[in-house]
């Protein structure tokens, strides 16, 4: 008779990957072969130390003994000529909890984050338990004005930005998405799903001159500002720029200086090109080989940064993203087509870099200078 185990698998990080072992061995959909395993994309943690972490173990292991239940039911009504009509009924919070933990080895740890916090909120709204059977349409409706409407919960002052109520909304949906493949759901009820539109914001950047007084700006920790300003040079993201190593370096005749760039974002290749200027800060750094800007975490950044900022007499909010801002439009008002920007920024869709062409329209500037009046004592 048919049979599926769960089983272990050790893996970096004091993680252990889930699987499922099946015995005898099933037929792989995609590839056509024979297989006795499916990864199931959980991880839970090898020696648990806190309460959190022993909760995440004890939540993870019943979703995938639930997962378990249904291949076995599956395999073996198809041993026996048997329709298969596994629906599953769990715990919707711990399966969320499940899809968050599946970006902790994949794209940017503050992509991670934002993960995590949007399954704060929703914990928030629906506590720490709701029945996959139980969600409604109703709930979509509840929890999308719960997010528009609630306090921040980090800062305990005000609201919650509208823009951040809409990319958690948006990340609850497409759990619901993931949900409806599943099975854990039987009907697709990111269909009912009535999107947060996103506002507007004022992208703030650094003008050639303000950039020139920072680099003339004392700073705590020198390669921070080194950072910063190859960041306003190049328009690469912080991730980007901390896993910069000198073998993805390279200078050739016709192309300059590049990067053979792996977007941490996005997971393109590309060949970045790079200014002499940016370079020659490359070359200022004491490493050879390995990470150019050595080992540094974003949590260092923050503090010296915004000290630099105000050292240098500037009023703007400026983070490190600001930098990248910054190099997209002074691209644009020195005379950089749009597409040209889009493609070095690593933009999927052009749409993306319209939002700096806001900030710097050219044609609004020569058209409210156009008018000159001769006016006694101006």
């Amino acid at each position: 008779m048919a049979n599926v185990t769960l089983r272990q698998k050790k893996i970096a990080n004091g993680k252990l990957s889930l699987y499922l072992d099946f015995y005898p061995p099933i037929i792989n959909s995609k590839t056509g072969k024979e297989t006795r395993r499916e990864f199931l994309k959980l991880q839970i943690y090898e020696f648990p130390k806190s309460d959190l972490e022993k909760q995440h173990n004890k939540e993870t292991i019943e979703f995938a003994e639930l997962i378990r239940s249904k291949r076995l039911i599956q395999v073996r009504d198809k041993e026996y000529g048997f329709k298969d009509n596994t629906v599953f009924d769990i715990n919707f919070v711990a399966f969320y909890d499940t899809v968050v933990e599946e970006y902790l080895n994949k794209g940017s740890y503050n992509n991670y984050l934002a993960w995590k916090a949007s399954l704060h909120y929703f914990k928030a709204f629906a506590g720490n338990k709701i029945q996959s059977h139980k969600l409604s349409v109703l709930h979509l409706k509840k929890y999308r004005q719960f997010l528009l409407t609630t306090k921040n919960l980090r800062t305990k002052k005000g609201k919650l930005s509208h823009n951040t109520a809409s990319s958690y909304y948006k990340k609850f949906i497409y759990v619901l998405k993931q949900a409806y493949k599943q099975s854990i759901i039987t009907s697709d009820l990111s269909l009912h799903a009535e999107y947060i539109k996103v506002e507007e914001t004022h992208r703030e950047y650094l003008t050639e001159e303000e950039l020139a007084k920072l680099w003339n700006t004392n700073i705590k920790i020198e390669k921070v500002k080194h950072m910063a300003i190859f960041s306003a040079l190049t328009g690469l993201r912080f991730v980007d720029i901390k896993n910069l190593t000198w073998e993805t370096l390279f200078k050739d005749t016709h192309q300059g200086v590049y990067i053979k760039l792996r977007e941490q974002k996005t997971g393109n290749i590309n060949n970045h090109p790079i200014s002499d200027t940016a370079y020659g800060i490359l070359k200022m750094q004491e490493t050879k080989e390995g990470f150019v800007f050595g080992e540094i975490k974003y949590s260092q950044v923050t503090r010296p940064l915004k000290q630099w900022i105000e050292d240098a007499g500037i009023s703007k909010k400026i983070s490190f993203h600001n930098f990248r801002h910054s190099y997209a439009t002074l691209q644009l008002a020195n005379g950089t087509d749009i597409y040209t920007v889009s493609k070095l920024l690593g933009h999927k869709n052009v749409s993306t870099t319209q939002i700096y062409t806001k900030v710097m329209d050219k044609n609004k500037i020569e058209a409210a200078n156009r008018i000159n009046l001769k006016l006694d004592g101006l």
